[in-house]
């Protein structure tokens, strides 16, 4: 499943991996969200509600382009540059190209919506 996600005209194209968990965060979709920066290496946001983590692994290690759901504090997180393990990550999806525009300081408005032209 594809999803767009907007910063400041600047639209950036994920895939989505089919997981439970996934799924769920699609059903949220389309999202208007505040990024913030956290730790020098993603960008992070609550969502409106915690998301399934039914069959997640209990944890990973994210890699630049991730879109991850950090369960023990039921946000969304973007990262823009590789980070080590942690228990909590579970993966949603990947941002194809682009992903650079979140290496701006800052907070940063984006809206993540299904991307039907992509999905035929």
């Amino acid at each position: 499943m594809k999803v767009r996600i907007d910063i400041d005209g600047t639209a950036l194209i994920a895939t989505l991996v089919d997981t439970a968990p996934a799924r769920d965060f699609a059903s949220l979709l389309p999202l208007r969200l505040t990024l913030t920066d956290y730790a020098g290496t993603e960008k992070i946001s609550d969502l409106p509600r915690r998301l399934s983590t039914a069959g997640a692994p209990d944890g990973l290690e994210p890699a630049v382009g991730d879109l991850m759901y950090y369960a023990p504090w039921g946000n969304l997180a973007i990262f823009h540059r590789d980070a080590g393990y942690a228990v909590g990550l579970v993966r949603l999806g990947t941002i194809e190209s682009g992903h650079e525009a979140l290496r701006r300081p800052g907070p940063v408005e984006i809206t993540i919506a299904l991307d039907a032209e992509l999905a035929r």
